[in-house]
């Protein structure tokens, strides 16, 4: 259950930069490294911090791949910006049955922003789940880092793009059609 809750909480991510958003509306974050702290409410979990290394490419391809809330399961998206956040509205079928989530971002994709997100849904615990991730932009990717390379705390390093070559069809299900 946990590693499901972990996963919604990555998808969450994927939920609020709306992959499926006009071009205008898409929330990519600036090439480099970036340590992403993901905190889930009410949890006795400890925060989840990793490290990615991206270029637009696999910033992208991290968008797409939403897992529970890829644009395929969640048609229904409305993106609106304001002077000082986005606010990301999202109407979605998970294994048949509805959910719902909204995100608020904070910050500036160049540098550090801030994502509170709220999703209910029959497949979530207690039927509602939050989270806040909180995204600082470290530097430039390392001499040893590839851009799609995850860094976790443990510091296993898994790379997006060469998990997509090994096991297409895994990736494929994930991704929107």
């Amino acid at each position: 259950m946990r590693d499901h809750i972990i996963r919604l909480c990555g998808a969450a991510l994927i939920l609020a930069q709306a992959g499926s958003a006009p071009a205008a509306e898409q929330l990519s974050r600036k090439p480099g490294l970036w340590e992403v702290t993901t905190t889930i409410d009410n949890s006795s979990a400890p925060p989840r911090l990793v490290k990615q290394c991206i270029d637009a490419a696999t910033d992208e391809l991290s968008q797409s791949i939403a897992g529970p809330f890829s644009a395929a399961v969640c048609p229904d998206r409305k993106v609106e910006r304001s002077a000082d956040a986005v606010n990301v509205e999202s109407t979605c079928s998970i294994a048949g049955k509805p959910a719902s989530a909204h995100a608020v971002i904070t910050g500036s994709f160049d540098s550090a922003y801030t994502m509170k997100v709220t999703a209910e849904g029959a497949l979530l615990p207690g039927g509602k789940m939050g989270m806040t991730m909180v995204g600082k932009w470290l530097g430039p990717c390392a001499a040893d880092q590839r851009p799609g390379d995850i860094i976790m705390a443990n510091g296993v390093k898994i790379n997006i793009p060469d998990l997509q070559k090994r096991a297409p069809s895994t990736i494929d299900q994930m991704a929107p059609h």
